[in-house]
């Protein structure tokens, strides 16, 4: 089976990259096995954000969270990234990640939309930037 593609839905490169080197390469890591179709190493459900998302976990001296769903054939969508605080996940996250879904879900459905920072084309998984 070859890789999924890896899209970024609106800044949640950005935020990845503003992440501590060691939390950016672990994040790297757990993308990557995703992207091989692997589980990644430590997740949950996230249920409440929509049906197929997952927050990966990133332990460091700080926790994060990579927030994905990767049950679409050709790719891996990140819809969001960011540090954690608390021992809930903030709503202003979870909000964030559920429009970003509801965005993109539109958008497969409409094949080819400009959508804030990340532009579709074709069957909506093919390119990004």
């Amino acid at each position: 089976m070859a890789d999924k593609a890896l899209l970024w839905l609106g800044s949640s490169r950005e935020d990845i990259q503003a992440f501590s080197k060691d939390t950016r390469r672990l994040a790297g890591f757990q993308l990557r096995r995703v992207q091989q179709g692997l589980e990644p190493n430590d997740w949950k459900p996230m249920p409440t954000i929509g049906p197929g998302v997952r927050g990966i976990r990133i332990h460091t001296t700080l926790e994060h969270r990579v927030v994905d769903i990767a049950k679409f054939e050709r790719a891996v969508y990140v819809l969001h990234a960011f540090e954690k605080r608390s021992r809930q996940t903030a709503q202003r996250d979870l909000d964030v990640a559920r429009a970003r879904l509801r965005q993109l879900l539109v958008q497969r459905r409409g094949h080819g939309f400009v959508w804030g920072e990340v532009i579709y084309e074709g069957q909506g998984d093919e390119v990004c930037r």
